[in-house]
């Protein structure tokens, strides 16, 4: 009789710095909860993150865009 294992669930490598969620949603200049779903969707990695906003072609914002 063929057993059937339960397939593992490995979790992501982390590649580069972890993004805190306001750090995220600060430079890209996301709403709470947008920055929130992709957040929990692709994790805390700030490489993967930042290809993701690059796809979508959203650069990060600067300082300077904010304060004026």
């Amino acid at each position: 009789m063929t057993q059937i294992r339960e397939t593992e669930r490995r979790g992501r490598t982390l590649r580069g710095r972890p993004y805190s969620l306001s750090e995220f949603a600060e430079k890209y200049g996301l709403e709470d909860d947008q920055a929130e779903d992709l957040f929990s969707r692709f994790g805390p990695s700030s490489i993967e993150l930042d290809l993701l906003m690059a796809a979508k072609r959203r650069p990060p914002i600067r300082l300077e865009q904010v304060l004026f």
